[in-house]
């Protein structure tokens, strides 16, 4: 996944000195030797054309990182203020690129012009979140897809940004993005990231849709890693609607037996003090465990951490009243290994009966928890 670095230390002082691309530490499509188009009479013309090179230059330069301003040393700008701040001048280099190949066309460089538009249009597209350029994008993508010469790594990144830009706007789009995905799956076997997308359409997906695509990634030539979330997602499918045997001691000594908690909802809640997205959940927890315990509503952590004392000072801290396990395997944890567990936090809710009920727990829990305990 793209992701924008959240620290701009030393951004003043590289300013001038990297592109926009190194900058924001995006994957861009490198322009190879191969794939550049060899130099003919008219391009060599046209490397000897003042006009042109002047023009080139100003493409380069309109992919310098542009000096941030004064006032984010030391106050971090928020994601609002980069984008209102980053886009205009990536789209300012996307025109000025464009600009070049279509005023010369015959350039040794006008190949990598149309690349550096495009590369610069997506990470104002998925760095940023800006749609203004959608169209744009789309359009480029489809003329250059028809270009018998292009090579294959580009074609796949072309491919790639479509997919990614789907993803945007899920669950809005999960139709064409899972067509997009398997597609991308089917014409790319042999490219590992190629099944990252159809794995993240399986997460996204529930009951029979997403067991298909999990065996269609599990029957695939997918590397064995993105196979095995694969293989975790169908079993945690086959775990919904039975009972959940889960037993353990807690590092504090209580003991606990799912099986002896019938007539409670429980949210089994797989997480770990490291785990930021895991942390963000425990004041909603916490507020729906006050509410609801009263009335029949209890919790079990599996805690994937390696160390118990942190995990003990943590607990404390923060006064989580439940019970945690704990085996200091991390990702080999008892329990995640045997739910096929490959991403926290994970929040299963269980019903009265003793049944797995629901595997996203994290979307209304309070909801959850209280129309299960009104059954």
């Amino acid at each position: 996944m793209i992701i924008i670095p959240a620290c701009f230390r030393r951004l003043r002082g590289l300013a001038g000195q990297l592109s926009l691309v190194a900058m924001l530490g995006f994957c861009a499509c490198p322009v190879s030797a191969q794939e550049t188009p060899a130099a003919t009479a008219d391009s060599a013309a046209a490397t000897n054309n003042p006009e042109a090179n002047k023009a080139w230059k100003e493409v380069l330069k309109a992919k310098q990182a542009p000096m941030p301003p004064a006032e984010w040393q030391g106050h971090p700008p928020t994601a609002e203020q980069k984008a209102a701040f980053f886009v205009p001048e990536l789209i300012k280099g996307a025109d000025k690129a464009k600009d070049f190949y279509t005023r010369y066309p015959d350039h040794p460089k006008a190949a990598e012009a149309h690349k550096i538009e495009y590369e610069l249009l997506t990470i104002a597209s998925q760095r940023f979140g800006d749609t203004s350029q959608t169209a744009r994008m789309e359009a480029i993508e489809s003329v250059r897809l028809k270009d018998p010469s292009l090579g294959e790594t580009e074609r796949f990144k072309l491919r790639m940004g479509a997919v990614q830009r789907l993803m945007e706007d899920l669950p809005e789009k999960m139709d064409a993005y899972v067509k997009a995905a398997q597609e991308l799956a089917k014409d790319f076997p042999k490219r590992p990231e190629a099944y990252q997308p159809l794995l993240m359409a399986a997460m996204q997906s529930e009951g029979d849709a997403m067991k298909t695509l999990a065996q269609q990634i599990v029957d695939s030539p997918a590397p064995d890693g993105i196979k095995d979330q694969a293989k975790g997602l169908l079993k945690k499918s086959e775990a919904m609607g039975k009972p959940l045997d889960i037993q353990y001691t807690a590092v504090d000594g209580r003991e606990v037996d799912i099986s002896k908690l019938k007539g409670k909802v429980v949210l089994v809640d797989f997480w770990a003090t490291w785990c930021g997205p895991c942390v963000g959940e425990i004041p909603k927890v916490k507020a729906t465990y006050s509410r609801l315990h009263d009335k029949g509503f209890e919790i079990v952590g599996i805690s994937f951490d390696q160390k118990k004392d942190s995990l003990e000072n943590f607990v404390a801290e923060n006064q989580m009243a439940w019970p945690q396990f704990f085996d200091g395997e991390g990702w080999g944890n008892k329990f995640g290994k045997e739910f096929g567990i490959n991403s926290i936090p994970a929040m299963w809710l269980v019903d009265k009966k003793g049944n797995l009920r629901d595997l996203n727990g994290r979307e209304d829990l309070e909801g959850k928890v209280t129309k299960l305990l009104a059954e």
